[in-house]
């Protein structure tokens, strides 16, 4: 995993780097530069193939700087550029004016007027390949300036999709588009782009897309490309971590049988509602658990028996039930909500809790409680994984949703990952708040996104059934003795790389039946 840094971690990784000598700002500046251009030539190789018309829009701070040698390097390189700035050359960053100044011993530097730039942006006679935006980058905590929105418009008159076409130009972010705040991906007015070019790390925000207006967060990013500017490496105590894999071994013990890789029970509704639990329970078997029981109603029995084969089943009629089947401790992972139903739920959860087993509450065992979610947080222990929907988290923490979904004024902005990890300090657990942007934390505020986006896009797992697939991967890595955060953090990494593999037309069925192959894929033997 890589760790996802904010505005203040990068800022503050950079000032150590200077302070002890090991580079100066310049260095780094001059890096950064060079690292936006070979990144749009390695994006669009036909640009590098001759001379070229830019447009580069430097900002009042280091983001501007990155700008100014950004356009050297492209003057070197035969292009004609143009180069606004907005804001006093005067009052510049001591190291952005030393680049503004070699700047403007080759070409001029003009200066910021909204009106006109969109009056000869527009011209039917004025052509550009390339814009680059240095305006802001991660130092914007506040909405765009209004004096910045007609030169975008004159810029881009359309949606960026329209700007795909062949011989339109390229819009390239220097750290992350201007308008969205880094830290939360907030959409504060976003010039977006094709690409985005960042340094040392990705930014948290770059990877958040949840509450993100039009353009905000990954949808305004583009292709993100990450470059290297020479900081080595870093790791700030509090940093999100972008999941890529499983944090424990995947692979089953050579000597072990069933029981020593865990048994999972998945407890299902009444008739009608068993398929729910008969995806998660088969989530679960196939991502390894020894052996899976699905806990029934008497009524759902023939129901569930009639469509199960190497799972198990059990007769679960109500709380009685249920404590008398835990009372065999090799049952050490539980999964409750998914087609559980809202009644049923109320009477099995506290059961299941009160068992401190290994344990995910999802759907209706989450439904269940949002009249009362303070019942339910006296009752959860540091093995369970709750796993919200947004509507769900809402129910829940209607306080942590509010301050979420307030659209901010400055930034930087309340975001998923404070939320989601305000929620697990509140359950005193594992939150797994779902979407393509799924942030992960455990009570002790260690945090994990697992993305759905840029090349890891899986549109098909908008399906029915997908979130119950997701539920039985967690319980299935809980029996097999993953810690809880592991379990969600490679359930949902799982999870998308199963839609990846198997592609369009994707029902929750295949997901269980895709993960050998994705197992072959990842070098699980």
């Amino acid at each position: 995993m890589t760790e996802l840094l904010t505005s203040a971690q990068m800022r503050a990784i950079e000032r150590a780097a200077i302070e002890s000598g090991a580079v100066t700002g310049l260095e780094l500046m001059e890096r950064a530069g060079h690292g936006v251009v070979d990144a749009v030539f390695a994006e669009w190789p036909e640009l590098s193939l001759t001379s070229h018309r830019a447009i580069v829009l430097c900002g009042p701070g280091n983001n501007g700087g990155d700008g100014f040698v950004v356009a050297r390097l492209l003057n070197g390189w035969g292009w004609e550029v143009e180069v606004y700035l907005y804001g006093d050359p005067e009052r510049l960053p001591p190291d952005a004016k030393a680049n503004h100044a070699r700047w403007c011993a080759l070409g001029e530097t003009i200066p910021w007027d909204d009106q006109k730039q969109r009056d000869h942006f527009e011209d039917e006679d004025t052509s550009f390949d390339l814009v680059v935006d240095a305006l802001f980058g991660t130092g914007l905590t506040r909405p765009m300036p209004e004096d910045t929105c007609a030169t975008w418009y004159g810029l881009m008159p359309g949606p960026l999709q329209d700007m795909r076409a062949e011989g339109a130009p390229k819009f390239v972010a220097v750290d992350i588009p201007s308008g969205i705040c880094s830290d939360s991906g907030r959409d504060f007015g976003a010039m977006p782009a094709h690409l985005t070019v960042t340094f040392h790390r990705a930014k948290v925000g770059h990877y958040l897309s949840q509450n993100c207006e039009n353009y905000g967060g990954a949808y305004g990013c583009g292709r993100l490309r990450v470059v290297d500017i020479g900081l080595g490496p870093t790791c700030p105590s509090d940093a999100v971590w972008k999941v890529s894999g499983a944090r424990e071994r995947l692979e089953k013990l050579s000597t072990g049988h069933k029981y020593s890789h865990g048994h999972a029970l998945i407890l299902s509704g009444g008739p009608g509602q068993t398929g729910a639990a008969r995806l998660a329970a088969r989530g679960a078997l196939r991502i390894g658990a020894g052996l899976v029981t699905v806990g029934v109603p008497p009524a759902a029995q023939q129901e569930v028996a009639s469509q199960i084969t190497a799972l198990m089943l059990k007769r679960v009629c109500d709380g009685a039930a249920l404590q008398a089947l835990l009372q065999d401790p090799r049952f050490n992972a539980l999964c409750l909500g998914p087609g559980l139903g809202v009644e049923r739920a109320r009477e099995l959860v506290p059961v299941a809790l009160a068992a401190q087993r290994a344990t995910v509450l999802d759907a209706d065992a989450l439904t269940a409680f949002t009249q009362d979610p303070e019942a339910l947080f006296d009752m959860l222990h540091k093995d369970c994984v709750l796993t919200p929907h947004g509507g769900e988290f809402k129910r829940l923490f209607p306080d942590i949703a509010a301050k979420f979904d307030a659209r901010p004024t400055k930034g930087p902005a309340y975001s998923k990952v404070d939320a989601t990890r305000e929620a697990a300090a509140r359950a005193d657990c594992t939150v797994l708040y779902k979407g393509a942007d799924t942030v992960i934390a455990g009570p002790d505020g260690q945090c994990s996104i697992s993305s759905a986006l840029y090349d890891r896009t899986a549109p098909w797992l908008a399906t029915a059934g997908s979130g119950d697939v997701l539920a039985g991967f967690i319980a299935g890595l809980l029996a097999r003795g993953f810690s809880p955060i592991a379990a969600a953090e490679a359930a949902a990494w799982l999870h998308v790389e199963c839609a990846r593999s198997f592609g369009p037309g994707l029902i929750a069925e295949d997901m269980p039946e895709e993960l050998p192959n994705v197992f072959r894929q990842v070098g699980v033997i």
